[in-house]
């Protein structure tokens, strides 16, 4: 849940299909660059403020497998409804990313249970969509009660989307 501009490669438009190669570059709050073809399995999540407990959730039920393995990666996507002026970017980018303390915390608990050695946030990534950019390119109109989750493959190739919180067996499925 933070801060991210978008230099869009490629313009959806209309409702992605899976199959096919989408490529959405992305910066997050930490300023990483992060791309939907970057080599890595990525699980977007695409989300409104009133959506994000269910990005929590996807996290929560996001398979062992996944953690600490660079292989995979979570995007936390907050879409904002309404364009705000630059210093209230500059606030809500500063508190999306205190939010993301608690939730690598919650993170952590995860990999010390796992014995993974790594710090969690490290593997946190939020992005703020204020304009609509990325919502537009992941065919989502900005809505209050918006809610979307994409699963790219290693090239971008979308290979499962959800429009609500998938079961764990369904995410795992489709991270494999």
């Amino acid at each position: 849940m933070a801060l991210a501009l978008c230099a869009p490669s490629i313009s959806i438009l209309a409702q992605p299909t899976d199959g096919k190669n989408y490529r959405i570059d992305l910066v997050d709050v930490d300023g990483h660059a992060l791309s939907t073809a970057g080599g890595r399995v990525t699980t977007v999540v695409l989300t409104s403020q009133a959506n994000v407990d269910k990005a929590r959730a996807v996290g929560d039920r996001t398979p062992d497998f996944c953690l600490g393995n660079p292989t995979y990666r979570m995007i936390t996507v907050v879409a904002f409804e309404k364009n705000h002026s630059k210093p209230v970017r500059m606030i809500l980018t500063s508190l999306m990313r205190r939010r993301l303390d608690p939730e690598a915390r919650r993170l952590q608990s995860r990999y010390d249970q796992l014995k993974i050695a790594r710090n969690a946030r490290q593997d946190i990534s939020a992005v703020a969509d204020f304009d609509g950019t990325i919502s537009k390119q992941l065919g989502a109109p900005p809505a209050v009660n918006l809610f979307h989750l994409f699963v790219f493959g290693r090239n971008g190739e979308l290979l499962k989307q959800w429009n609500d919180v998938p079961s764990s067996d369904e995410l795992a499925t489709a991270l494999k």
